[in-house]
């Protein structure tokens, strides 16, 4: 009887430490658990830490709850004038709820990236089908990331799962069209240079005749505010020559100083003889007359 006590306690104490494992559920921070019973999702735990299960009926499983990167495959896509063209890009996402994920999708991550990759797909696909392939290369302002975050994000609600962002890596040609393209791109731009040149070069040319034409007028009034200047000196000079005459001491003297000016004037070079009449009023200054 003692032997069968001895062998009968360990073996409870094994199988409550059995019962015990099975029965704890240990959920971490960057994860969800869910309880299963029979197969059916009967308890979703967010929250870190220990909880507890039935031991044998109930099993836990784990969905992640961080931010996931979905890469989608290159796929080619056709523009509003019928070009094909390559889209390569990808999305983040996460687990919005778990339980709807659960349910929907099996709690399968590839069947949510074959969602996601579908979802995408088709509104990026709409998007560039309405704009034509110069819209595509040149505009790339937001367009097409919003049209998918709205059309997708919507779809993949019903799955649980929230789109975060969506980035487009690359938008590109296909190898055999991508000369053509550029070179008529390249071409169009240059015909757009060569009108804002031709604009600018007119404009310019406008400027400069009306510059011309402001400095011409501005110059002839100046020659003419020249020419009543010179004629108002050319007048006052004669009148300080007829008052000079008008008096016979005033006269002497300013003839005295015009032949001093004039005697200046041609003591000019080397030579500095000067031969003067006898009557001449310098030669009567000299002679003390």
């Amino acid at each position: 009887m003692k032997n069968k006590k001895l062998i009968l306690v360990p073996a409870i104490l094994a199988l409550a430490v059995v019962l015990l494992g099975s029965s704890v559920v240990i959920t971490q921070k960057n994860e969800y658990n869910l309880i299963r019973q029979f197969g059916k999702v009967v308890k979703v735990v967010e929250e870190p830490g220990l909880s507890f299960k039935l031991p044998f009926v109930q099993t836990a499983g784990t969905l992640p709850r961080e931010t996931l990167l979905y890469d989608l495959v290159p796929s080619d896509v056709i523009t509003k004038e019928k070009k094909t063209m390559i889209s390569d890009s990808y999305v983040l996402w996460r687990i919005s709820d778990p339980l709807k994920f659960a349910q929907t999708l099996n709690s399968s991550m590839s069947n949510a990236e074959n969602r996601i990759n579908t979802a995408v797909y088709n509104v990026t696909k709409n998007t560039i089908g309405s704009m034509t392939q110069d819209e595509v290369i040149s505009g790339r302002d937001g367009r097409l990331a919003e049209s998918v975050m709205a059309g997708a994000g919507t779809n993949l609600e019903q799955y649980g799962i929230e789109l975060l962002m969506f980035e487009t890596k690359q938008l590109d040609l296909p190898e055999d069209n991508k000369a053509s393209v550029y070179e008529r791109m390249i071409s169009e731009r240059n015909n757009i240079a060569a009108t804002y040149t031709a604009e600018g070069d007119s404009r310019a040319k406008v400027i400069r005749n009306t510059t011309d034409k402001e400095v011409a007028i501005q110059i002839s009034e100046a020659e003419k505010q020249a020419e009543i200047l010179v004629a108002e000196g050319e007048a006052e000079y004669m009148r300080i020559l007829a008052d000079a005459y008008s008096d016979e001491d005033k006269t002497d003297f300013y003839s005295y100083v015009r032949s001093l000016d004039a005697l200046k004037a041609s003591m000019d070079g080397e030579n500095k003889t000067i031969v003067l009449p006898a009557d001449s009023p310098i030669a009567q200054a000299f002679a003390g007359e």
